[in-house]
């Protein structure tokens, strides 16, 4: 979850999934897809305001903001703390945001947002590594109950935050 993957799907509800991708340098990947009824604008406003991710999860510890679209992340999963910082490599609004590990424990991320009838899907897709098999074991093994509780505290949060913007604009 910068476990940004993490975030957003678990942000956003859904099931998510965990599986290894057929690669040269094959990491645990958890995917996750689910709509939110707003625009694909105010998604992406929200998805790339990495700072205010620790708003939404108690798993996130802290982010902090290192400049030239570099982040320090520290967070908890599994009772464990981990840090990293990660640089944003993509960002085209309103369809993708995405980022790498730099330092600390090897991911990468993306978030795609499509337009739908009833607002925007978001597929969040996010990668890592713990280069310790048996913390990388207990961490898999935690993923989906931990995607699952995440998804159940930050979608509200998300949902009255786009809420709160949107009283404010009227």
């Amino acid at each position: 979850m910068p476990f940004f993957l993490l975030i957003a799907r678990l942000s956003f509800g859904g099931k998510p999934s965990l599986h290894t991708r057929e690669s040269e340098d094959p990491m645990p990947v958890i995917e996750h897809e689910a709509e939110i009824e707003a625009s694909q604008e105010t998604v992406f406003g929200l998805v790339s305001r990495v700072e205010e991710f620790a708003l939404y999860s108690d798993a996130i510890e802290t982010i902090e903001h290192l400049g030239d679209g570099r982040y320090r992340w520290r967070i908890r999963v599994a009772g464990l703390p981990l840090s990293f910082d990660v640089e944003i490599t993509e960002s085209v609004p309103p369809e993708r945001f995405a980022w790498r590990s730099v330092t600390g424990v090897p991911n990468r991320g993306c978030y795609r947002l499509t337009p739908v009838e009833r607002g925007t899907r978001i597929s969040l897709t996010l990668e890592y590594s713990l280069q310790n098999p048996l913390v990388e074991k207990a961490v898999n093994a935690a993923a989906n109950p931990l995607l699952r509780r995440l998804s159940r505290d930050i979608i509200p949060r998300i949902e009255a935050r786009l809420q709160s913007h949107q009283h404010r604009r009227e």
